[in-house]
């Protein structure tokens, strides 16, 4: 791999990291020369980085303008959780009986470690954890296309738990809900497993929802939640 391919791959996921745990904020406007100077990084390594990015719909191109960071709307809160809510529970359905609970107890652990750190390290530090949680039990299916569109989904529902962070200064209240499914993966529970799966989702998803709407209220809001053709 060449030089300038190293570069840009890598400002390609620093800058991916940085819109999915909202250090750039949803709606936001940059130019290439600002992140050249945030990311200490050269014109044609950004633009490439950030070429990437437009495919992975994270950044919309402004012509003359710059770049948007990828909005966060209600819709798009709600057709993630849509497809977690068909998808999860049939992924702990069948992960039953397959999965690694010693894996899942040390994952849960990690979610609720309170991190002496700022407060993007912990927002960091929490959705790895609660990310592989959720991917251990889906990669237990050894369904590869379940796999990655929960995957995928994950990465979308990053920047809304990391937006939950900045709204209430608190993680989502997860534990007892993963205590729960490792135990009836213990127990071998399929029918349990997948309705404290689907509660799980349903719970967080009015949580998050309160929280979006929240930021609307108040000045300085740090959701844009916006129409989607302002950005089209």
């Amino acid at each position: 791999m060449s030089d300038s391919l190293s570069l840009s791959n890598q400002a390609y996921y620093t800058i991916r990291r940085d819109i999915l745990t909202c250090r750039l904020l949803p709606g936001s406007l940059v130019t290439e020369s600002e992140l050249m100077d945030r990311y200490q990084s050269g014109k044609s390594t950004i633009r490439l980085a950030l070429t990437r990015l437009s495919h992975d719909k994270l950044v919309i191109s402004r012509p003359r303008k710059g770049y948007r960071i990828a909005p966060v709307t209600v819709q798009d809160v709600e057709e993630i959780f849509t497809l977690r809510a068909a998808l999860e529970p049939l992924a702990a359905r069948l992960a039953v009986g397959k999965v690694d609970i010693e894996l899942l107890k040390d994952l849960e652990a990690q979610c609720r470690v309170e991190v002496a750190a700022p407060l993007s390290t912990r927002i960091d530090v929490f959705m790895n954890a609660n990310k592989r949680f959720h991917l251990t039990i889906a990669e237990a299916t050894g369904n590869g296309h379940l796999i990655r569109t929960l995957s995928g989904l994950m990465d979308e529902m990053a920047r809304l738990v990391a937006l939950g962070f900045n709204v209430q200064r608190i993680k989502p209240e997860i534990k007892h809900d993963h205590n729960a499914m490792i135990d009836a993966f213990i127990e071998g529970d399929a029918k349990r497993v997948e309705f404290i799966a689907r509660r799980h989702i349903e719970t967080f998803q009015t949580m998050t929802l309160e929280k979006i709407y929240a930021t609307l209220s108040k000045e300085g809001t740090l959701l844009p939640v916006l129409p989607r053709e302002i950005f089209e």
